[in-house]
């Protein structure tokens, strides 16, 4: 098992940030259409085409990259043996909370497709900065590697 992901280790290596900064367009994007489908009336006609970008965001970009980041970072992290770094625990710490945040994200996006707005413009504004603040600390964790 080793010696294939060390063959394939720069394509996986490349595979993994191609679908990170997919999954982070699509985190960034979806609390800004968040944002433009509250403004629409609930059961609009407008309404329905944002709740339909919404879940073709979802299943075309942010689900499948989430899956395959986490599947091939998994593989990346055991081939380099950081399992047992310490900058790797806090990437991965911070991975997992994105991963929450993802989560969070798609609750919230069914909550609109049923007509709730239960955050503000203001609010939805403020959680568009969490996934690049979390993906600024994680460059600097892989790259500079603190600890």
């Amino acid at each position: 098992m080793n010696e294939i992901l060390s063959m394939l280790y720069l394509w996986l290596k490349s595979a993994h940030l191609i679908f990170v900064i997919f999954w982070m367009a699509g985190l960034f994007m979806m609390p800004r259409f968040f944002v433009y489908h509250q403004e629409s009336a609930v059961g609009s006609d407008e309404d329905a085409k944002w709740i339909e970008r919404e879940g073709k965001l979802r299943k075309i970009i942010l689900n499948p990259s989430l899956i395959i980041v986490w599947v091939v970072g998994l593989a990346l992290a055991y081939n380099i043996g950081a399992f047992s770094q310490g900058w790797f625990h806090a990437k991965l710490l911070l991975v997992l909370a994105l991963s929450g945040y993802h989560g969070w994200m798609i609750s919230y996006g069914k909550k609109l497709a049923k007509g709730e707005r239960t955050m503000t413009d203001k609010n939805l504004r403020l959680a568009n900065e969490v996934p690049g603040i979390a993906a600024a600390i994680i460059v600097i964790l892989v790259i500079v590697r603190p600890f």
